[in-house]
């Protein structure tokens, strides 16, 4: 009787946590459908004879793009990855983590701007965060700038931020996964020296070794996401233009 009361709860358990399991697939299914509606709507504010653009010409309908949502700061694209969006930025570094651009609840989120920095003024370190989506959404596709394919074409190395009034064009010179930390995540620095070992930490980490030099004379960004359950995947560049 009782091997037969243990059979039962065994598999009592087993039933509920495969119905678990079945609710948190079909949760994650939910949230890509609207995540990918998401993208559909934004890429419409994109001007169709610049969609394709990889040459800091995008045109980009900013003043109906903030109407959707007056927390968009700029657009964000990277070269041969899936990363071409808008990005907001809350008065909070976890608002976005679970809530997508028209500002429904959604664990997919959206691509979002550290809350202390100013995109405007730009702060020694721009950080910016998006989720490691499995199905390439949001920064799901920043893994491929680890990628031999990738690597082999420098045209890749450039990170376009478009503004309203401006475009600021950044070179990558770091690129790496990393047991969770939050050493990388500084906005800004107390003294040079301080700048100055904190860029030699985050290119020392570099996987690649890019042909970009930094100096503490210049102004960086950064690219936060998941790389899997207990590493962080991040992208760093140097600003090198600003139009």
């Amino acid at each position: 009787m009782a091997k037969k009361i243990i059979l039962y709860g065994l598999l009592l358990i087993s039933f509920i946590g495969l119905i678990f399991s079945a609710y948190k697939i079909i949760c994650w299914y939910i949230d890509n459908q609207k995540t990918q509606e998401q993208i559909e709507n934004v890429e419409k504010f994109i001007e169709e004879n610049s969609k394709d653009s990889t040459d800091n010409n995008m045109t980009i309908d900013f003043t109906s793009l903030i109407k959707e949502n007056k927390e968009t700061k700029g657009w964000m694209q990277i070269p041969n990855t899936n990363i071409n969006y808008p990005f907001v930025q809350h008065k909070d570094n976890s608002y976005y983590l679970t809530h997508s651009f028209d500002n429904s609840y959604n664990n997919a989120g959206w691509i979002f701007l550290d809350y202390r920095n100013s995109i405007e003024l730009l702060d020694t370190n721009t950080i910016i965060y998006g989720h490691g989506r499995v199905d390439g959404t949001m920064f799901g596709s920043l893994k491929n700038v680890l990628t031999e394919e990738w690597l082999n074409d420098s045209n890749n190395y450039k990170i376009r931020i478009y503004l309203p009034e401006n475009t600021y064009t950044y070179e990558i010179f770091s690129a790496y996964h990393v047991n969770t930390t939050d050493d990388y995540l500084k906005t800004n620095f107390n003294s040079i020296e301080e700048y100055e070992e904190f860029l030699n930490l985050i290119k020392n980490r570099s996987t690649y070794s890019f042909p970009t030099n930094v100096t503490t004379n210049d102004k960086i960004i950064t690219l936060s996401t998941c790389y899997n359950d207990k590493e962080k995947m991040v992208v760093h560049g140097k600003l090198i233009v600003e139009d």
